[in-house]
């Protein structure tokens, strides 16, 4: 695979120059999980939180930091953490239209 971009390039390139968005309907892409769980926080507070995803991170002295760290680590946390932003982002939207 000499003289071929690395796999993603073309499609970065591709955005750059204003072309087709690789996901497009995606709320997640783009995001960090950083400004994912500073969003719930502000949203739901660290407690509310907590009670909705019950893991330690959020329970026991909360911080991004320390929630990060964990997140990043345990995959079935983080899908909880994503799952929640995106049921907040559907929630908001309703909120909005009525």
């Amino acid at each position: 695979m000499q003289g071929q971009p690395p796999r993603g390039a073309a499609t970065r390139e591709a955005a750059e120059r204003g072309g087709v968005n690789p996901q497009p309907r995606n709320p997640l892409h783009g995001l960090t999980l950083e400004a994912i769980v500073t969003a719930l926080a502000d949203h739901y507070g660290w407690d509310g939180l907590g009670e909705r995803i019950p893991v330690r991170c959020f329970n026991v002295d909360p911080s991004v930091g320390s929630s990060l760290r964990f997140l990043r680590k345990t995959p079935w946390a983080r899908e909880k953490v994503e799952s929640l932003y995106l049921f907040m982002l559907r929630e908001e939207r309703r909120a909005g239209r009525g």
